[in-house]
């Protein structure tokens, strides 16, 4: 029998093993289903939020629906809060921390050894992040609706509501992934939420913009959570107003442009360091 040679090069193709690299939306899905599937294990990342929210948006009503709607004709101070419970609610969920964890015990890094896309990684997380924000708001707008709140822009604008919302959050959540993967420290990362209030504060979060005077008013102006704030009140109180959801998406999207940046220039410095 005649022995047949092969080039070194060849045979050491064939003995090597290499895993084939998924379609794009299998990594995606395969990312974001485990993330969902780690939240019923740290429901501490989603029940703070919730009794936050919650708790200022009862607190506030009873603070100021005599004062409000006593001097402001037609007011409704139950819906005009609504949108300022839910931003609180949902602003700064993301699994951020948990990817600051899979940073610190070598999962991140085992993970950049597979074939799975480095985009997929983050675009999961979000993924997971928008259904996670969705949850969150469905208790808050369904308490709203229990308290006498009419949505009138109907049934497709509390969807709207919702997705807009969601939008938000998703917007945000870039600030925190790009302080988890620059740092890979969870204090910097928990403390993150610290950057949406002022943000908060300083917009018509508990009154009219109309009714904002001196500098708070100009600062307002300029601040894209008004615009955020607006757009989703219109839809409570106004009905479908174009010209305030399009100064809303605006606003999403350019802090959604400004946190993404900054959030793919660290996973770019985080992969050439892993």
């Amino acid at each position: 029998m005649t022995a047949i040679s092969y080039p070194t090069e060849t045979v050491q193709r064939l003995s090597r093993v290499e895993a084939r690299p998924a379609h794009p939306l299998r990594d995606v899905v395969s990312i974001a289903g485990r993330s969902l599937r780690a939240v019923p294990r740290e429901l501490e990342t989603v029940i703070p939020p919730i009794f936050i929210a919650v708790f200022f948006f009862v607190i506030n009503i009873g603070t100021l629906q005599r004062l409000t709607e006593s001097h402001i004709q037609g007011f409704d101070i139950t819906a005009f809060m609504l949108p300022t419970a839910i931003l609180l609610g949902v602003t700064g969920v993301s699994r951020a921390g948990s990817l600051v964890l899979d940073i610190q015990n070598g999962y991140f890094d085992r993970l950049l050894l597979t074939p799975v896309r480095r985009l997929a990684i983050l675009v999961g997380l979000m993924l997971a992040d928008v259904a996670i924000a969705c949850a969150l708001m469905v208790p808050i707008l369904g308490l709203a609706l229990g308290l006498g709140v009419r949505i009138e822009s109907g049934p497709v604008g509390a969807v709207a509501f919702l997705l807009l919302g969601c939008a938000w959050s998703l917007a945000f959540a870039g600030f925190g992934y790009a302080i988890a993967l620059k740092t890979g420290n969870p204090a910097a990362v928990n403390s993150s939420f610290l950057l949406f209030f002022p943000f908060l504060f300083m917009t018509s979060s508990y009154v009219p913009r109309s009714q904002l005077t001196g500098w708070l008013g100009d600062v307002a102006g300029w601040n894209p959570v008004t615009y955020v704030l607006e757009g989703l009140r219109s839809l409570v109180t106004q009905g479908w107003q174009l010209a305030a959801l399009g100064k809303a998406l605006l606003a999403v999207a350019v802090v959604a442009m400004v946190s993404m940046s900054l959030c793919l220039a660290a996973l770019r410095g985080r992969t050439r360091r892993g």
